[in-house]
This record gives structure tokens, sequence and C-alpha cells, in this order.
């Protein structure tokens, strides 16, 4: 599935919300989902601020006062159209930071398997398009740096170095 890069929308925060987008250090979320035994990935919008083009599960700054689980849900929703219902499963990995000269930044990244009993979802504007794929296959496409060691600290690669 393709979306126009004309629905790119301006980032607005909201009351309450910090704008990590100019801060050096930021803490994200980024999510594996999977569904029997495939996992999701996005392609970023060409258009995207950072990592435009790349491939990547559900991402997020952790810019407010919600706890883990619920920003998770919150993720889902917006960018895929998955609800509270249809998450079977949470799981998190150990945060990590990874950092990137090129955007002089260093994000906190906060690891998270998340199973969902559904492979039907909608795509917002922050995405050009995704698959469903073998995580083994996930090496063949422009991962995001830092998403293969989601994948491992989230058991989707099992001892892969």
């Amino acid at each position: 599935m393709k979306h126009s890069r004309t629905n790119v929308q301006k980032f607005k925060p909201k009351p309450g919300q910090v704008d990590y987008r100019n801060i050096r250090w930021a803490p994200v979320i980024n999510c594996a989902v999977r569904y029997k035994g495939k996992i999701l990935l996005v392609r970023r919008n060409g258009d995207m601020h950072f990592y435009p083009g790349y491939y990547n599960g559900i991402s997020g700054f952790l810019d407010d006062h919600k706890g883990l689980e619920e920003k998770v849900a919150e993720e889902l929703q917006e960018e895929l159209g998955i609800t509270k219902k249809e998450i079977r499963k949470i799981k998190t990995g150990g945060v990590f930071d990874q950092d990137e000269p090129k955007y002089k930044k260093t994000w906190i990244v906060h690891p998270v398997l998340v199973d969902i009993t559904t492979d039907k979802i909608r795509l917002d504007w922050e995405a050009e398009k995704y698959q469903w794929v073998k995580p083994a296959e996930a090496r063949k496409l422009k991962l995001l740096p830092g998403f293969s060691r989601v994948l491992k600290a989230t058991g989707v690669w099992k001892n892969r170095k």
C-alpha cells in the first residue's frame, strides 16, 4: 500500500508533550509487530524528517507522561489502525542507546515486541508501504539503524550476531 507524499503532516506538540526533534537525547519506543510468526515492516515516508525510505517497526517518541504500554497502544492505533482489543501481548526488551551522528542525536531505544490478532492494517502518513515478512527476510531490506537490535532484544532474531 502506498501513500501520497502530499499527506505528510507537520508535527505540532500537544499540551504536556515534549518536542524531541531538536534535542540531543531522545527516548523512543520501537515496536516489532508480529502476527502468526511474521513481522510487519513499514517503509518510512520519503518526506519524514528522520530516516526517510528506511524500513522499520512502529516507533514513536516517549514524549509525554503516558506509560510504555499505553504509548505502544497509542502508536499502533495512530500508525496502523490497530485497536487495544487487537493487541494480544506486549513484551519489552533491554533499553539501549543508538547514536546517530547524521542527525546529531542519541536515541534511547525501548524495544517492544507486540503480538496482534489481525494482519489487517491501515497506514497513516508516516509510512509509504508495508509488508509482512518472516523474521529472517528482514535482513534483505534497508532497515532503520538500530532496528536489528530491536529484533534481537525482543527475541525475534534469536542467537544472531
